[in-house]
Order: C-alpha cells, then sequence, then structure tokens
C-alpha cells in the first residue's frame, strides 16, 4: 500500500517482500504486474542520472515514462538487483542474489551478475503454482562451449 501511494503501479494480488526499496526518487518509473512474487531485500532501480537529468529538455516536467516494467506472474527471488530500463516479462523467473541489467523474455529464468538465461519455464512460478509442476515443465538452455 504504501508503495502504491508513492505512485509504483503495482497490480492486484503482488506480493511485495520485506526491505524491498522499489526506485525511492522516481517511483512512477516502476510498473509492477498482477500476481507477481517479489522477495526479501529486492533493489529496483529506475533512474541512474541526478534530478536535472531526468526532465524533460526545456519543460522543467519530470519525466515519469516507466523505466523498469514486471509483467505479470513474474518472480523476483530474494536480494536480486533490477537496474533501468528493464523489462522481466509475464512469467519470468530472476534468481536469487541476480543482476538484472537487460530484459528477459516471457516465461524465461535467468541467474547471475550479470543475469543470463537459463531455463525455459512451461508454467510462470506464481503464487498459485506447486512447484512440482513449475519443476517438472522446466526445460535447461543448452549453453554453447567456450
Amino acid at each position: 500500500m504504501l508503495h502504491r501511494g508513492r505512485g509504483v503501479k503495482i497490480g492486484r494480488r503482488t506480493w511485495i517482500g520485506f526491505d524491498t526499496l522499489i526506485e525511492p526518487s522516481y517511483p512512477a518509473r516502476v510498473e509492477i504486474g498482477e500476481a507477481v512474487a517479489v522477495g526479501i531485500r529486492v533493489t529496483i532501480l529506475a533512474h541512474f542520472a541526478h534530478r536535472g537529468r531526468n526532465r524533460e529538455s526545456g519543460s522543467g516536467e519530470i519525466d515519469d515514462r516507466v523505466s523498469v516494467r514486471i509483467e505479470d506472474d513474474a518472480f523476483i527471488g530474494p536480494g536480486v538487483i533490477i537496474m533501468p530500463n528493464v523489462t522481466i516479462g509475464h512469467g519470468a523467473v530472476v534468481a536469487a542474489g541476480s543482476v538484472v541489467t537487460r530484459s528477459v523474455a516471457p516465461l524465461t529464468m535467468v541467474q547471475g551478475n550479470p543475469a543470463e538465461p537459463i531455463a525455459r519455464c512451461g508454467v510462470p512460478l506464481g503464487l498459485d503454482t506447486p512447484v512440482k509442476e513449475f519443476y517438472r515443465r522446466l526445460t535447461p538452455i543448452e549453453r554453447a562451449s567456450d
């Protein structure tokens, strides 16, 4: 409720974990869909520049274009950092401790720093999805040998 009051767009049935930091300066630049699970101590950043660089040129109006979008049914693990200008697709899963610097495709699991795709999800890891069903439908992505 407090994040909504600050201007973060948050859909219904979304769960946000304890000690999560959502863009302190420009909360309207963050949009979180419906039935999203955001783990504890997640950090969502929607800008890098100081106040003057986030204004429209010459207009003096604050630039409130959405910079971070987390689509419906996404799962964000604990300790994840989400950087500006990123979309996390419908049903995507971000593993704990990952740093998301690029957009994540729908129904894709990513992991690491920077986060890289590691699997395709057959179903979203939603708040109502049995974990066994999620794991049964998970397909690893083959990595090219270095």
